[in-house]
């Protein structure tokens, strides 16, 4: 019988397979050649390539590095594209789509020969990947990507033999690659610090402003830097122009221990809606089996720890397991038009942006931190058109653009006395480990419950764009339904686009 993990033990394998790092804080203000804000693998990849290029860089991370959004993957490197090439040929052209597959296979290589080259052991292993159907009910459709893919460059092709006991038929893709992002980023981290150069945990960017120089501001000190890289998961510079364009989404996983004789090679992706994706990773702990899925849009959810249920399901229902080892959810960017937007920032002459990596971070964090820092140097690119933040594809993302920003105006509640979403009237209505949106003394409260019993009260209007959060009881945070925005109980942020904490508010605790 599968075992549930307890809802408090939610954590990352690649987090707890490794050390944790201890790089300083931020504790004046400095000039670097290039800021970095964001320690995960496109910052990091990016800060590499350019302090090897004899430029100096700062990266800037708000927690501690490649525990953010990098931390919380499952790790596929894989020229297959969430958008399908099917689609990309349709909406890009088939240049663009075979532009798309080059960019993916040459983050996969570029991540192999630095894992060589740097004597990196993190367990890459090139292997096959599938997309398939369970049901057999997109046969067609596998067919007609396959020759899409085929059609791009990628080394596809269909098949009725995917490697899995319940799979029909689907998609091969040949020479795809999985790592353990961790033990391959940290000695990358190792090899930037010095010489000039800084890596800075716990450190939050207030502000990023456009400049000669540029000026990246945090709380404890200012870096001035000849161009910036904005490389957080959510771009914090860019209100209007991006957030709209990336709507949010929360994906769930779960690593199980499996037997050493175990070694299913293969990365595998079904076409459920949501759909669920499936690995193994050996460690020194042992091998595991990473299956994640069931995905929804951030703080669009009242019960979140369903979500961990359905998957924990799921997984009873395919694979013959007995203990969860591990579970964790990550915040995935969804880019309108199927591809990741990658550039120059908009209105912009010195600041670049990456974000809308889908399904995808891994591999498009790589090739971002590539382009953008032959960007910098001045150097053309031939992805630049492809990827830049400031395209627009009309019919590519019309309706979606539509679709995902209807929830703007439906969380802007302007009238902040109604009781609209109101979960009850009384803080005895708060139970321990739990968090809830109260109307008191005429206001309405967002009140959380910690294990001890203690109460903590906030505003609930998120502080990027002034929308409603709300909580999720997975992970015991403060989650807005606009732009992704995520907030601990204390009000701390944890995801952007929003750089400021939510605001106390005072209440009579009885």
């Amino acid at each position: 019988m599968l075992l549930a993990a307890s809802r408090d033990m939610n954590e990352s394998l690649w987090i707890a397979t490794t050390a944790s790092t201890r790089y300083p804080s931020l504790d004046r203000d400095l000039s670097v050649d290039v800021a970095i804000v964001g320690g995960g693998i496109s910052g990091l990849t990016a800060a590499h390539l350019l302090k090897q290029a004899g430029l100096t860089v700062a990266v800037v991370e708000a927690l501690r590095i490649a525990e953010g959004e990098t931390g919380f993957t499952t790790a596929h490197l894989t020229e297959a594209i969430d958008a399908r090439y099917h689609t990309l040929k349709k909406d890009f052209g088939l240049d663009g789509a075979r532009m798309a597959a080059e960019a993916s296979r040459a983050a996969i290589d570029f991540i192999e020969r630095n894992a060589t080259a740097l004597g990196i052991d993190c367990g890459f292993r090139r292997l096959d990947g599938f997309l398939y159907s369970e049901t057999g009910d997109d046969l067609d459709e596998l067919r007609e990507e396959a020759d899409a893919a085929r059609e791009a460059g990628v080394s596809a092709s269909y098949t009725d033999d995917v490697p899995l006991p319940f799979a029909t038929g689907g998609v091969r893709f040949a020479q795809q690659a999985e790592f353990h992002p961790r033990r391959y980023l940290l000695p990358i981290a190792e090899s930037i610090a010095g010489n000039g150069s800084h890596i800075f945990e716990n450190t939050r960017v207030l502000g990023v402003h456009d400049g000669e120089p540029c000026r990246v501001e945090t709380a404890s000190g200012v870096i001035s830097a000849k161009a910036v890289f904005v490389a957080a998961n959510v771009p914090v510079n860019n209100k209007l122009f991006l957030q709209t364009k990336i709507p949010a989404y929360r994906t769930y996983a779960m690593a199980m221990k499996v037997s050493s004789e175990t070694d299913l090679r293969g990365l595998f992706w079904d076409t459920a809606d949501p759909y669920h994706y499936t690995r193994w990773q050996s460690t020194d702990e042992g091998t595991f089996l990473i299956v994640g899925g069931k995905d929804h849009k951030t703080g669009d959810v009242e019960d979140t720890e369903s979500h961990y249920g359905s998957l924990e399901d799921y997984i009873r229902n395919h694979f013959e397991i007995d203990t969860i080892a591990y579970r964790w959810s990550g915040q995935i960017i969804e880019p309108l038009d199927g591809l990741p937007y990658i550039g120059r920032n908009s209105i912009s002459k010195n600041v670049y942006v990456a974000t809308g990596f889908a399904g995808q971070g891994m591999t498009f964090g790589t090739v971002s931190g590539m382009l953008v820092a032959d960007l910098i140097q001045g150097r053309e690119h031939r992805w630049r058109g492809l990827f830049d933040p400031t395209r627009i594809k009309p019919i590519a993302s019309a309706v979606d653009f539509v679709t995902e920003n209807i929830d703007f105006p439906k969380h802007l509640v302007p009238d902040r006395l109604t009781s609209l979403d109101v979960e009850g009237h009384s803080l005895d209505d708060v139970g321990a480990g739990e968090g809830k949106i109260l109307k008191l003394d005429g206001r309405k409260v967002a009140v959380s419950r910690d294990e001890t019993g203690r109460v903590i009260a906030l505003s609930p209007v998120c502080t990027h764009m002034g929308c409603d959060v709300h909580w999720n009881n997975a992970e015991r945070s403060w989650d807005c339904p606009c732009h992704g925005s995520r907030f601990a109980p204390s009000g701390d942020v944890l995801n952007g686009p929003a750089v400021d904490p939510l605001k106390p508010a005072e209440i009579d605790e009885v």
